[in-house]
């Protein structure tokens, strides 16, 4: 016979979070389901006049497609670095677009021998473009098999072993191969020079953000404020991935509570739901500050205790959480460790660390 013995409720540790927290994140930069990256495709541009923000690039890409046009050749090979979520992709076959020619993706992991890339490669056609995505996590054998493709249009494969072991040329035709990276820092020397034109995405401003709201509240057919959807934009996080997210996740909100339509006072009542709040910060943003701010101080303080105070992974919390707080000017990356700085001090409603209030006395603050 059992008996179920009843435990009182310890409540969780300071800081604690979830263990899925992290992937099941609203304000996540990547892709969450397989269900919302077929969602996003109706979203994304199909041709370069559509595509909103990163001025700089798209003007350099509208030169070189222009040119390539001219001559009837294909697009130089294109590496474009930066956060997930900012467009990588979406450019990738807004350049195929512009061409008049296929798409043929891939990713840096499913490519681990020479083989794989050597099937990828054959099947294109004239102009084609061969995506790879996460290009840094390339295998160095694999990549020798990319450098005379990209340079001469060749592959040569090693047929048989031993005394009988020969190589065969294989000639290809025209291709662009465009390389997607978030951390171009990891990928080889040889490999990263002999790309033509190489970008790094910047995250989106508000106003940027706004327009992709508006043109997907349109293709949804969401009868939505223009304050309300920069509300939207203020939070997203400078990606517009997120920004499609959040207004899918609003959109849901108003049409069970809100009568269907979309204003500013809808927004503040969806996100708060869901933990999102005014700058963007959710439950795991707020935990990581706030473990910094009470259980060590201020900081400065190793990342890798911060990771076990939470109970979280440290890789994840470098990763995930660190980027959107030190581009919003709340942590600081020290020798010594991570600080708060006085505005995620005063986030959190914490004092100050010491030694950013020493160096504002230092430098005339008060």
């Amino acid at each position: 016979m059992f008996h179920l013995v009843m435990r009182p409720m310890v409540p969780p540790p300071l800081g604690y979070t979830d263990p899925f927290m992290a992937t099941q994140r609203w304000i996540a930069p990547t892709a969450t389901t397989p269900e919302e990256d077929r969602a996003n495709w109706s979203l994304r541009p199909r041709d370069i006049a559509e595509y909103v923000g990163q001025s700089e690039l798209i003007e350099r890409l509208r030169i070189t497609i222009q040119a390539a046009r001219q001559r009837s050749e294909c697009v130089e090979h294109i590496l474009l670095h930066g956060p997930p979520g900012l467009g990588k992709t979406t450019l990738a076959h807004v350049i195929a677009s512009e061409m008049g020619s296929s798409v043929h993706a891939t990713s840096g992991p499913a490519i681990t021998r020479g083989s794989d890339l050597v099937g990828a490669l054959t099947k294109l056609r004239e102009n084609d473009v061969l995506f790879i995505d996460e290009i840094h996590r390339l295998p160095i054998a694999v990549e020798e098999f990319i450098y005379p493709a990209m340079e001469d249009g060749r592959i040569d494969v090693a047929v048989d072993s031993g005394l009988s072991a020969r190589t065969v040329t294989l000639r290809l035709k025209p291709f662009t191969l465009i390389g997607a990276t978030t951390r171009a820092g990891l990928m080889s020397a040889p490999l990263r020079s002999r790309f033509g034109l190489v970008h790094h995405l910047k995250y989106y401003p508000p106003e940027e953000l706004l327009e992709i709201l508006i043109r997907s509240a349109g293709l949804l057919e969401i009868p939505a404020a223009e304050k309300a959807l920069l509300a939207i934009a203020r939070r997203s996080r400078g990606t517009p991935r997120i920004a499609n997210r959040l207004l899918r996740r609003v959109r849901d909100f108003a049409q069970v509570r809100a009568g269907g339509t979309i204003a500013e006072r809808t927004v503040d009542e969806a996100l708060a739901l869901e933990g999102v709040d005014a700058l963007g910060l959710d439950a795991l943003d707020r935990a990581y500050l706030k473990v910094i701010g009470t259980t060590y101080k201020g900081g400065p303080v190793g990342l890798e205790a911060i990771a076990a105070t939470m109970g979280d992974d440290a890789g994840t919390l470098e990763d995930v959480v660190e980027p959107f707080l030190l581009q919003v000017g709340f942590l600081a990356r020290t020798r010594r460790g991570r600080s708060l700085t006085e505005g995620g001090a005063a986030y959190i409603g914490v004092p100050a660390p010491e030694a950013v209030s020493a160096e504002g006395a230092l430098f005339g603050g008060e």
